[in-house]
């Protein structure tokens, strides 16, 4: 009985926060912060920096004086991220973000494995992102995303390495990349702020070039060392944050959307009204739809009927101006149908009303069927 009760309690808490929770339409912004986890990523020095042996094995310099390699490895850091996006209302967003990537490298590893030097500092990885990303609607109170984008990212280069004896030296500087990510979220409306969000974020970045950046070397108060090339790098962030919808939020009273749920029919209409409903984003007629129109084509004429009006109207799923245009093509189809069915022409007069007349009243961006229609009336 307890286990009954608790998830009747559970369903009742979802349905109105399901029904807020709608794919963005108009501008929005976010803000993000969290973790990052940086691969390690691999330098080479163009020649041989500051000490001028033949071989220092414990260095990582290799016989006849050649230059290290290595990799940098780096440990758990942070991340944030600010965006402005636009959504469109059917799940699509396009979003310009900026990102702040902090990879704190832990140890210096030469390619001998012989040695693993200690390091500090670090690289700050920072710069635009063009996004598309796509918000999928699966009935649950948590919406999911997935999106994928390019930019350019500069890394700015500045560790001191050392080793137990004192060979030193720097490399820094900053260098930039041309960078793809992918991008895997979850999106929670806040119910109790119409249009803000709470959101989880994975998010992969790919800097694709490879940089060289100035170094030196300081053993014993030698000379410079050569240029330092450091390879691709990548990394992984963990984000939360907010999401917010500037415009066109979803409606504050929470009340409204509970109203909609016990309802199973469309509300009673006149006995001169028929009723043609239409998929989601279609103005094509369905089986069902052709049945309808063909009834509405006989019953006027048999009755006394002088004009036919033909009204077709949409949810609120959309742009304004798009549903305005969209209902203009599922009142134009039903009417071409009542002409294919014998009504005169001179007798019809079609119109579309958009999202303005809403047969079961909701918030802006909420796919309800019955809104998706078109009235045929009698007079």
């Amino acid at each position: 009985m307890k286990l009954r009760l608790t998830l009747a309690a559970a369903t009742c808490l979802a349905l109105p926060i399901a029904a807020q929770a709608q794919p963005v339409t108009g501008p929005y912004v976010s803000a993000e912060g969290g973790a990052n986890l940086g691969n390690s990523f691999n330098y080479a020095y163009s020649q041989l920096p500051a000490l001028r042996l033949p071989s220092i094995p414990n260095l990582g310099l290799r016989p006849g004086g050649q230059a290290p390699t290595g990799k940098f490895v780096t440990r758990p850091s942070y991340a944030g991220d600010i965006a402005i996006g636009y959504g469109f209302g059917n799940g699509l967003r396009v979003q310009l973000d900026g990102d702040f990537l902090r990879n704190t490298i832990n140890k210096d590893d030469l390619s001998s494995g012989l040695v693993t030097y200690p390091a500090t500092g670090g690289m700050n990885t920072y710069g635009p992102m063009l996004n598309v990303l796509y918000d999928m609607n699966l009935g649950l109170p948590i919406f999911p995303y997935a999106g994928a984008g390019a930019g350019y990212q500069w890394a700015r280069f500045n560790s001191h390495i050392s080793d137990v004896a004192s060979f030193n030296h720097t490399v820094e500087g900053t260098r930039g990349s041309f960078a793809y990510d992918l991008i895997a979220g979850l999106a929670y409306p806040l119910p109790m702020v119409p249009g803000l969000s709470l959101t989880a974020e994975y998010r992969f970045m790919q800097l694709t070039a490879s940089r060289n950046y100035a170094s030196s070397s300081l053993p014993l108060g030698g000379a410079s060392g050569g240029p330092v090339k450091i390879g691709q790098q990548s990394s992984h962030s963990f984000l939360v944050g907010l999401r917010y919808q500037l415009f066109n939020a979803p409606a504050a009273a929470p009340a409204v959307a509970p109203a909609a749920a016990p309802m199973a029919a469309p509300a009673p209409a006149p006995a001169r009204t028929y009723l043609v409903f239409f998929d989601w984003d279609k103005a094509t007629l369905t089986p069902r739809a052709t049945q309808i129109i063909a009834q509405a084509a006989s019953d006027s004429k048999t009755q006394a009927t002088t004009t036919i009006d033909v009204n077709g109207y949409t949810d609120t799923s959309g742009t304004p101006a798009y549903n305005q245009g969209l209902s203009v093509r599922r009142a134009k189809a039903v009417a071409a149908q009542l002409v294919t069915d014998g009504v005169p022409a001179s007798e019809i007069t079609a119109q579309g009303f958009g999202d303005t007349k809403l047969l079961v009243p909701t918030g802006p961006g909420v796919r309800e069927p019955q809104n998706r229609r078109v009235e045929i009336i009698l007079n």
